[in-house]
Parts: C-alpha cells; structure tokens; sequence
C-alpha cells in the first residue's frame, strides 16, 4: 500500500481505515495501457465490472480485444498491480472474461477520436 488518499471511516478509537474510492479504482485502471494501442485500457472499454467491499477486496472482470492478443498475461497482472498500490486495498482479483465479446462499441468517444475510429 502508499500514500494515495482515500475515503476513511471513524472507528471507535478514533482511527480511520482507509478505503479507495470508485473513481480512484477506475484511475487505477485507465493507467494501464494496451502496449500496441496508444488508449488506456478503461477508454477502450475492457473493463467490464469493478466491485470493492469494505475489507478492501476488489474484485475486477476485464476483456481483452481479442483471445489471441499478444498480451493477454500481462495486462491483467497491470491491472492488479494498479489497484493493489492503492491505500486500503487488501486484495484484488482480475478475472479475464469473453462475455460479452468486446467490440469497438464500448469505447469511449475520447479513444475513438483518438484511435480515428468515428
């Protein structure tokens, strides 16, 4: 864990347990690049679910462009790398899924300007 800032709760001895928000999850995220597509990987629309309880689990469902791409091992691992460097994240699994298959479609507008793809 750092030093990133985070939500935290009041406990009766007046600590505080930090918790990452949603938005910071998803910062984590879009700081992991597909290595052949100059977009973040949260733009291209790859990841599907993000779900987060106040132990500090995370659990992350991510795609990938294709079954075949060349770097379907590490992408995940960037993934949870990202999110586990947040304060008050304990654990995280990535669970790499098929369905739905990605398609463009769920890019944002942002990466398809930025792929040329309008």
């Amino acid at each position: 864990m750092n030093d990133t800032p985070s939500i935290g709760t009041w406990t009766p001895d007046g600590e505080t347990q930090a918790r990452p928000t949603e938005d910071m999850l998803i910062a984590a995220c879009a700081s992991v690049y597909d290595p052949e597509i100059p977009v973040n990987i949260y733009e291209l629309g790859l990841i599907y679910a993000i779900e987060h309880d106040e132990a500090g689990n995370v659990k992350v469902e991510m795609s990938l462009t294709a079954p075949g791409c060349p770097s379907a091992q590490e992408l995940p691992v960037q993934v949870r790398e990202a999110i586990m460097a947040l304060n008050g994240v304990d654990s995280c699994d990535v669970e790499v899924v098929w369905e739905p298959a990605w398609d463009p479609s769920r890019m944002t507008e942002d990466a398809r300007l930025s792929l040329n793809m309008f």
